[in-house]
Parts: structure tokens; sequence; C-alpha cells
């Protein structure tokens, strides 16, 4: 009963209202400030700021420092959930992360390291059988600053987003709609459009959205089906991560010093939809088998109890 985890706090709708508000003034304008300070300090800053250009902005900070400023607006962001759940809704971390009594960091740890090794295994395989595609791009000092900030940041800022909307938006609108399937199906379809100023949709065309969307509702699917945000909270880093450090390209939203340059000319191919219809499903599966999950129909589908209810079950 993971949404019903919202109980425990206060959930009247304005404070979900005003909460919202809250952590996107601190993570979509305080969180820029220092970024937005980097850039008005470089030659070239204001010009590639003015453009909102994520390639431009990369070029004139480096790609190392632009990636840490960027990352530091999650960073912002996650706070403001954090602040917003504990003071707002006097809720506290562990209900909004899991409806177990305490998180199961097992589950986080084992859902990084599989999608970690599939991940490299997949991306091995491309490189092994499409060599012309890419470039080998590894420099020691500019890659280890890279995996230092990657190391520390990107789990924070994978976090922030599931705590945002596989947390705090599905808790809230679950107990709102007494239901289960339209915060599972809102949340996947604003994960999804979040990313549309990525550069990858630039270059790919909307189609890509098919893959976040995708992924937006396998995240939303293990969230309900495992009663928690662990195994999110592992994959999403584990995903980013592996992305980060070993391939890298000048159309991607992480264009830094990884170890392989993509120098193929992109396209919207079945690379990016095989993980959405094939390997996706069979997560659900492998997770399935290792958790015993059971009852899918009324997880996914069903309704919310009401707080007597709940508090009923609970006591």
């Amino acid at each position: 009963m993971y949404i019903e985890q919202a109980y425990k706090g206060l959930i009247d709708n304005w404070r979900y209202l005003v909460g919202i508000l809250i952590i996107i003034v601190v993570w979509q304008f305080l969180g820029s400030f220092p970024l937005l300070a980097a850039l008005a300090l470089e030659e070239g800053g204001m010009s590639a700021m003015m453009s909102n250009s994520i390639g431009k902005m990369s070029q004139v900070l480096g790609s190392n420092t632009f990636l840490f400023y960027m990352l530091l607006t999650f960073v912002f962001g996650l706070i403001a959930v954090f602040l917003v759940v504990k003071f707002l809704h006097q809720q506290s971390l562990t209900a909004l992360t899991t409806s177990r009594t305490k998180v199961d960091w097992k589950r986080v740890a084992f859902s990084f390291f599989l999608w970690a090794s599939i991940s490299v295994l997949f991306i091995g395989i491309d490189i092994y059988f499409a060599p012309e595609d890419y470039e080998y791009n590894f420099q020691l000092e500019p890659f280890l600053i890279l995996a230092v900030i990657a190391i520390a940041m990107i789990p924070l800022q994978t976090s922030m987003e599931e705590y945002l909307m596989r947390g705090y938006m599905m808790q809230g609108l679950g107990v709102l709609t007494k239901n289960r399937w339209f915060p599972l199906l809102f949340t996947s379809l604003l994960f999804g459009l979040l990313h549309i100023l990525n550069p990858e949709v630039d270059k790919l065309g909307y189609g890509i959205l098919i893959f976040y969307i995708g992924t937006g509702l396998f995240l939303g699917i293990i969230t309900l089906m495992d009663q928690g945000l662990e195994l999110a909270l592992g994959f999403h880093a584990a995903n980013n991560l592996t992305a980060a450090l070993l391939v890298t390209a000048d159309w991607t939203a992480f264009s830094v010093d990884s170890v392989y340059r993509d120098i193929s000319e992109p396209v919207l191919g079945w690379d990016m939809l095989v993980p959405v219809f094939v390997v996706f499903p069979i997560l659900l599966l492998v997770f399935s088998k290792k958790y015993g999950w059971t009852n899918w129909k009324e997880k996914l589908t069903g309704k919310v109890l009401t707080e007597e209810e709940f508090l009923k079950l609970d006591n």
C-alpha cells in the first residue's frame, strides 16, 4: 500500500499545490542561479545562456563544469522535495520512500547492479558489432573528474526525479483520485514530456518520447508492484550513470568526457524502442519472480483505500 503512505502525513489539497510550487521555484529558479552566475562570468556566457543551448553552455564552461552545475539544480530540487514533505506535509521520508518499516537498500543495490550490468553488456555488444560508430575518447584526467562528479551527483539527480514523480506526485494524485491507474499514467506521461527539451528530441524527433514515457511507465509499475521506490531509485541511477561514464555524443544531454563517443548519424531506430517493448517487460518478470509480486490488476489499477480504511489496517 505505497500510495496510502501519504496518509501518514497531512494530505490537504492545498498542501500539494503549495508543495509543487515550492519545489518548482527552488529547483528551476534558485537551483539555476549558480549555473547562470558561472555563465555570466565567462566570455560568451551570456550569449550561450540566451540561446538556451546545452551544447553552447557546455562549450563555454567546459563539459565537466557544466555537468556539475546542471546536476546541482537537481540537488536543490531534492532538498526542496524533502523539506516540503517533512515540514509542509509532516510525513517521514521513509513513508515517502516505501511501505516497508525501513528503506530496503538491498533492493536499491540489486536493481542498480542488474541494470548497470545489462547496460554495459548492451553498450559492449553495440561497440563490438559497429565499431565504426564509436570513437575511443578516454582521457585519464577529465574522465576522473567526470567520474567524481557523476558518481557523487547523478544518483541525487535521479533520486530527485523519482521522489518527485513516483513518490510525491504519485502519492498525492493517488489519495486525491482514490485510484492507482491515474497517477501511474499521469506521472509516466509527465516524466516523458519533461524530457521534451532534451537535445535528443531535437535530433531524433518526438518519437524518442516513446522511450521516455515508456521508461516512466516501467518505473511507475515497479514502484506500485513493489510498494516502494527502492527498485526505481536503483534502476534510474544505474541508467544515467552508465550513460554518462561510458558513451557520449555531441547531441545528447550528457555530452561529457566519457570512455567512448558515438559518432554515428543519430537515427531513431530499434535500439531506442527495444528497451521499452522487450527489455523492460523481461525485467518486470525478473523482479516479479524475485520479490513474489501478485495481484497485478489491483496494485496497478485498483482503488486507493480511504484514510479511515488505511488507518484501521495500519494499527
